[in-house]
């Protein structure tokens, strides 16, 4: 399976019914969930999926788009149920605002693309599409989603026949990921981290300054409100656009690349959430792994415990200070950068068969890069 991502372009009537159709749809949302809510308070049972599915008819919504939305509350009650079973601490799925209600799903039919410019859904009619790719495979589902800055993408779920991966004569590399410098490879490569917040942060500052004095529902805090989105979408794209192409390049380069398992959610939580969310470490990662695929490269997670403690070169292990940038190690005498030397391990434990090595990511967060993280 393959997602395409278009931008869309409505006539104003169709805007005024697409936004109409997702005040529908969070309104559905919003009873079914109180629903759910309340036979449980009654009879300690959850409705099921049927039931659900029962109800959302006639609200006003294509069919399966209503249906959609059904099952979306039911598997959203039911996870949080499942985890709380397990003893994980979850919060409850929560009542949606309009902001909140942002895309409309046809998981079957409902829609055809006639052709790169146009695409007929319903009950829309034909809306106008910039197809800047071909789409190869067989489309399943098509998801109009509305952008906090008011734009329509429609994004297409492909079913593709697998192909065999290319040749990738690349060498194999570790990757030690960071907040000072985005990644250091084992071959001695560093990616800068470019801090895109950073150069938009004073824009931002200002701009969410200005929404706060508004009065909540006038003209001016729509307008100061879009601004503030403006900013946030153009950060976003700049981040995805570095990555997309950082990424690209390696799975091309090498054919193998070994990454330190990492909590980064859980990571910013605790410390310098700002950082590790711009620094995107989740977002790349994810990224080589479905590239990968296609371009012949392997990717491999490990754990990365004790990765800046020991030695590359003769596996010797001591205390290094956050101060310290460079490794010194009195057994043998390597002197190497700190995060050149964890990547190195990083490799090693990824290609020697180490304890610690794990590709499906059963392991704890990484000390070397909490570590920096706490460091800064």
């Amino acid at each position: 399976m393959k997602a395409y991502k278009f931008r869309v372009y409505p006539t104003k009537a169709q805007e005024r019914e697409l936004n109409k159709h997702l005040w529908i749809a969070k309104n559905l949302w919003n009873e079914l969930l109180e629903h759910s809510k309340q036979n449980y308070e009654n009879f300690e049972l959850f409705p099921t999926k049927n039931t659900l599915q029962a109800m959302s008819k006639n609200h006003g919504l294509f069919s399966q788009t209503q249906q959609e939305v059904s099952h979306r509350v039911f598997e959203s009650v039911m996870r949080t149920f499942k985890l709380r079973k397990k003893g994980i601490d979850c919060g409850f799925p929560r009542f949606k605002s309009i902001d909140r209600m942002r895309s409309l799903s046809y998981p079957q039919a409902g829609f055809k693309l006639l052709s790169d410019k146009e695409l007929k859904v319903s009950p829309f009619g034909k809306l106008k599409i910039r197809q800047h790719r071909k789409i190869e495979g067989k489309i399943k589902t098509l998801t109009l989603k509305k952008a906090p800055t008011g734009k329509w993408f429609a994004t297409f779920c492909v079913e593709q026949e697998p192909k065999l991966p290319r040749e990738n004569l690349g060498q194999q590399v570790g990757i030690d990921l960071g907040l000072k410098e985005l990644a250091v490879i084992s071959d001695g490569t560093v990616i800068h981290n470019p801090r895109h917040l950073k150069d938009y942060e004073s824009d931002l500052a200002s701009a969410q300054r200005q929404l706060s004095r508004k009065v909540k529902g006038s003209k001016n805090r729509k307008k100061s409100k879009l601004r503030v989105a403006k900013l946030h979408e153009k950060v976003s794209n700049t981040r995805e656009d570095f990555l997309h192409k950082t990424t690209t390049q390696l799975v091309s380069n090498y054919s193998l690349i070994a990454l330190e398992e990492l909590a980064p959610k859980q990571m910013a939580q605790e410390n310098f959430g700002k950082q590790i969310n711009d620094a995107s470490w989740g977002k790349f990662a994810n990224m080589l792994g479905y590239k990968a695929e296609s371009a012949g490269c392997q990717i491999v997670f490990v754990n990365p415990k004790g990765t800046t403690k020991t030695c590359s070169c003769c596996g010797f292990s001591q205390d290094m200070p956050l101060s310290e940038r460079i490794y010194y190690c009195p057994s043998c005498g390597m002197i190497k950068d700190r995060d050149l030397n964890a990547a190195i391990n990083i490799l090693n434990r990824a290609t020697l068969g180490h304890s610690g090595s794990n590709a499906s990511g059963d392991y704890p967060i990484g000390l070397s890069v909490k570590e920096e993280a706490h460091a800064l």
